[in-house]
């Protein structure tokens, strides 16, 4: 899915969400404020029943009666449904200067309201769980156990929702203290039902309507957000596109948001890290094919002149063969350098702890072998680092190496070790005003080195290797004549098991 897609699927749904979470609060706070006025209404309809009554009789006139009012007590007396009495029957108290003696008369009473009317439906419960209905109609509405309990105590109250007929009806069953029974009144839910139905209606179309504006706008936004990143991405293609010409110059403007440019600054950087590459490598190998012409070249020769070298004195032969191994020997050796530097500065090499100082010392011994009349001062303190063992041991082959060729014979070389620094001084000729600078140049030889054996990339893999994981590599005329070459690896020195880091010198 497209980004854009996706920026107006999120704002469509947050729109829903939003939308959805408001109908259904607005749903259930309507419902709840129209089921409230319908309980305060039934307990309206319901409080004629539940008061006490005149004469300390206690009894309902609306058991004889239709409703509040239904049955009218004659003057002085009370309207009461007398047990054991007939139906319609009510008491007569004696009117004014009467007798007091209160007789039967058959009296009217009116039917009861329908089920389901706006008047209310009642009916009595009594405590053994038999119901009258109101008005001496049939009873309709259930009768549970709860019910029970409330006539059976003659007090407390609950609400009820019930369909009775196909008429959906919200009932109060509420205990009688006075006649010691329940009351239950019951007022329809069409009502309700039908305010709430629309409500329903309205939001369903509200919420839907509203997603369908939120996803047309969402695209009309995503469309607009996203195209500084369009714009973006069509001139990495163009720049990306010409990368590995000549000279390719183009960079990223973005006059957009800040974080595209940082995006873009970022990118550049990244192009300039790129081009800065591919420089080095068409340096490298146009550099390296350069060198290779030369010992290839005189390899060939001699090995022409060797197809003859059965009319060659013995001697002669002999040091053309020699001469044939040094050029194998240093065409190997140039070819083992490229590939070296063609690594690059970071590596994939799998990275474990090097005590240096014993890497340093073996580097010594096998340069001692090579020129036993130098003189060597070794002060080597114990240090642990964490790098690649085979880079880590050919630079520090190539830093002792070219202070070994630059030494007079009988001089002397200061090999240190402190700090995870190495130190290596020698007592030659020191670097040129004009070489310094390029000490660490691929395949750069100063003119006093032309004639010496060697590519001129001993040092720079030494700086490479360095500066592989943080470290540097640095080169300077020591004072009193000389050069100085300061190696740091980029890790910390460690205190391994040789205790603390004591110097080992000696001078040979």
């Amino acid at each position: 899915m497209s980004l854009r897609r996706r920026i107006a699927g999120a704002a469509a749904l947050a729109v829903a969400a939003v939308a959805a979470t408001m109908g259904v609060v607005g749903y259930l706070t309507t419902r709840s404020h129209l089921v409230g006025e319908l309980h305060h209404e039934l307990r309206a309809r319901a409080a004629p029943y539940l008061q006490a009554h005149g004469g300390g009789l206690g009894a309902h006139a609306p058991h004889a009666g239709g409703g509040p009012g239904g049955g009218a007590a004659g003057p002085g007396g009370t309207g009461a449904r007398e047990p054991g009495g007939p139906a319609g029957a009510q008491r007569v108290g004696s009117g004014e200067g009467g007798e007091g003696v209160g007789h039967l008369a058959p009296t009217y009473v009116p039917p009861a309201p329908p089920l389901g009317g706006a008047p209310g439906y009642f009916q009595f419960v009594d405590p053994d769980g038999s119901t009258v209905a109101g008005g001496g109609g049939t009873p309709e509405l259930l009768v549970d156990a709860r019910a029970v309990a409330v006539a059976r105590r003659a007090s407390g109250s609950f609400f009820t929702a019930e369909h009775v007929r196909g008429i959906h009806l919200e009932v109060l069953t509420a205990g009688d203290p006075y006649d010691h029974d329940a009351v239950q009144v019951a007022l329809p839910l069409t009502g309700v039902d039908s305010v709430l139905h629309s409500l329903l209606v309205t939001y369903a179309l509200l919420v839907g309507g509203g997603i369908v504006l939120a996803g047309l706008l969402g695209a009309a936004i995503s469309r607009s957000a996203l195209a500084p990143i369009e714009r973006f991405v069509r001139q990495t293609e163009r720049v990306t596109s010409s990368l590995g010409e000549p000279a390719p110059t183009a960079r990223l403007e973005v006059e957009d948001a800040i974080e595209l440019k940082r995006l873009a600054d970022s990118f550049n950087q990244t192009l300039d890290a790129l081009e800065r590459s591919l420089d080095a490598q068409r340096h490298l190998i146009a550099d390296a094919s350069h060198e290779l012409r030369t010992p290839i070249a005189s390899l060939r020769s001699d090995i022409q002149i060797f197809l003859d070298a059965g009319r060659l004195p013995v001697a002669e032969r002999r040091d053309l063969q020699q001469s044939i191994l040094a050029e194998l020997d240093e065409l190997t050796q140039l070819v083992a350098d490229v590939l070296e530097l063609a690594r690059g500065s970071v590596t994939d090499a799998r990275l474990e702890p090097v005590e240096l100082d014993l890497v340093v010392r073996e580097a010594v011994d096998r340069a001692r072998r090579r020129a036993p009349g130098l003189r060597w001062a070794v002060s080597l303190a114990p240090t642990e680092i964490v790098n690649a063992p085979d880079r880590v041991s050919r630079a520090v082959a190539n830093v002792i190496d070219n202070a070994r060729k630059w030494s007079p014979p009988e001089g002397e070389i200061e090999v240190r070790l402190e700090d995870g620094a190495l130190y290596v001084r020698d007592h030659g000729p020191g670097f040129g005003e004009r070489d310094l600078p390029h000490v660490f140049d691929r395949f750069y030889r100063a003119e006093t080195a032309r004639g010496k054996p060697g590519s001129g990339l001993g040092l720079a893999i030494v700086k490479q290797a360095a500066e592989a994981y943080g470290g540097s590599a640095h080169a300077a005329n020591a004072a009193g004549g000389g050069a100085e070459m300061t190696v740091r690896f980029g890790t910390p020195p460690g205190r391994g098991a040789k205790g603390a880091p004591s110097a080992a010198a000696g001078v040979s």
